[in-house]
């Protein structure tokens, strides 16, 4: 007894290979129209470029149930692209150069974040509008031709506090307080306290001390 071994059996197939005109979309499916036929399709995940009315694309699949948009050949408007992809979207590579000849915008709807080891930051003119900023660092240095702060007020706690200039000029119009353990003023040349009432008390010891003492 002899077995004769059977042929496979493949499916037929009507496979599918136009360019059309997306006529509608919506969520999730396109309608494109070719040579007056419509085609229910949606977009195959290679296709990153969204697709939008009146782009001239191309679609393809095994059979008419199968069919994708894989492809944007022409766009109606190319005054604008949309690169859209569901979900999260990850590029990876040795190195990334992003480029623009006009203005650039990065858009974050809830955070953006920015992790590096070394980060630099060159422009001609910079704008930074930020409601609450927080910073935490182990050291700053900064290295201007004139800076200048204006607000409201103004707080600054350290643990030591040190001021180099050559010349210090302040006027505060209403009052000023200092309070210290000890204050210890000294100038090379010479030192003058001036207004139209000057107190000067001590709850010990009030000493004056010099060569020459004028008074009057």
């Amino acid at each position: 007894m002899s077995s004769v071994a059977q042929p496979k059996t493949y499916p037929v197939y009507d496979p599918v290979h136009l360019i059309g005109v997306v006529k509608k979309q919506d969520e999730q499916t396109f309608v494109v129209e070719c040579d007056g036929h419509e085609w229910v399709c949606r977009r195959a995940a290679s296709c990153l470029l969204q697709p939008q009315v009146n782009d001239t694309v191309l679609i393809s699949g095994p059979e008419r149930d199968r069919v994708y948009l894989i492809a944007v050949i022409e766009q109606a408007q190319q005054s604008e692209s949309v690169v859209s992809v569901p979900g999260a979207l990850n590029i990876s590579a040795d190195s990334v150069n992003i480029s623009s000849a006009a203005a650039m915008q990065l858009h974050g709807g809830t955070a953006l974040d920015l992790n590096t080891a070394q980060l630099k930051l060159s422009a001609g003119k910079g704008q930074c509008v930020v409601d609450e900023m927080q910073y935490v660092g182990r050291e700053v240095k900064t290295t201007v031709g004139m800076m200048r702060v204006i607000g409201k007020v103004y707080e600054s706690i350290m643990d030591r506090l040190s001021f180099m200039s050559r010349t210090s000029f302040k006027i505060t119009e209403e009052v000023e307080h200092m309070r210290a353990g000890t204050i210890d003023y000294q100038a090379e040349q010479s030192a003058r306290l001036h207004s139209k009432y000057t107190m000067v008390t001590a709850k010990d010891l009030v000493k004056v001390d010099g060569k020459q003492i004028h008074m009057g």
